[in-house]
């Protein structure tokens, strides 16, 4: 089959895809993005998370049909659509409109595009402020599980700019990491929600 649908705000389209096939397998092997990695394959260790329509997901467990028409948004696009959220959200944070509601809707989702880049060696792209956080705290060891932790602790600074350690562990508590006793981890989220509000 052919499944089109939206990867870091570009249009893809990708060709005779086999009904067992695996969101996370196209993304690797057909489009060249080899941040979301593949370890566990059973939706376990959070290696390889990705936003599908704005929710962290385990790519591993995403049948490549099921983004059919839908937004993905992967590490190698956080930089960019952290910028993008920047600029539909002047000052940064959680800004609850007459909605209520917080984050990024869809539809702003959908009209960001993340720049060219070579995806293999990461030239040209700039930093995101929770993989320059990440960075700084020290959190990255192997860098195996860092892509899926990037995502969700994205997500979680998104939706909630002030979160306490018990939000933190929650939002991460899908994501596995053999390296560290992730207390560094947890500094670099703190770090990043700490730089958000001097931002805002």
């Amino acid at each position: 089959m052919r499944v089109n649908f939206t990867v870091n705000g570009r249009q893809q389209e990708a060709d005779d895809v086999w009904e067992g096939e695996s969101l996370l397998y196209v993304l690797r092997e057909r489009m060249g993005l080899p941040g979301s990695k593949n370890a566990c394959e059973q939706g376990e260790c959070g290696s390889c998370t990705v936003r599908l329509d704005g929710v962290p997901v385990c790519s591993c467990l995403v049948a490549a049909g099921q983004v059919e028409g839908r937004e993905v948004t992967t590490v190698e696009g956080l930089a960019d659509y952290a910028k993008h959220r920047a600029d539909v959200h002047p000052g940064g944070g959680c800004v609850s409109g007459a909605s209520g509601a917080c984050g990024t809707s869809l539809q702003d989702a959908q009209n960001w595009s993340a720049k060219g880049q070579d995806s293999q060696t990461g030239e040209g792209a700039e930093l995101s402020p929770i993989q320059q956080a990440f960075i700084d705290a020290g959190a990255v060891q192997c860098g195996f599980c860092t892509p899926g932790l990037l995502v969700a602790a994205d997500e979680l600074l998104e939706r909630n700019d002030t979160p306490s350690d018990a939000d933190i562990r929650e939002a991460l508590s899908g994501n596995l990491c053999r390296c560290t006793g992730y207390e560094k981890i947890l500094d670099a989220v703190r770090l990043a929600a700490a730089r958000q509000g001097e931002a805002v």
